[in-house]
């Protein structure tokens, strides 16, 4: 997993071209894992943060239309809200 801080209000690109915002930080009730709650299309969508932060390198996947390197990449930060 990478090193990076997830801040609430903060945009991040994801690799197949849509900007989502953080929109708060949860834990899971079952493992007690960290989620990030993000908006995508209108929708609000929950993802833990080891597979947000994933290290994978996903840059030669077909469906890759931003040529980045992970899953996703931050774009814009707010350094005033929350953080993880």
């Amino acid at each position: 997993m990478r090193k990076e801080n997830i801040i609430v209000g903060s945009l991040w690109q994801h690799f197949k071209g849509k900007v989502v915002e953080v929109l708060m930080l949860a834990k899971d009730s079952e493992d007690l894992e960290f989620v990030v709650i993000y908006k995508h299309d209108g929708d609000v969508w929950a993802r833990k943060i080891s597979s947000f932060l994933s290290d994978e390198d996903v840059s030669k996947r077909p469906d890759n239309v931003t040529g980045q390197k992970y899953r996703f990449q931050i774009i814009e930060r707010n350094d005033k809200n929350d953080k993880y």
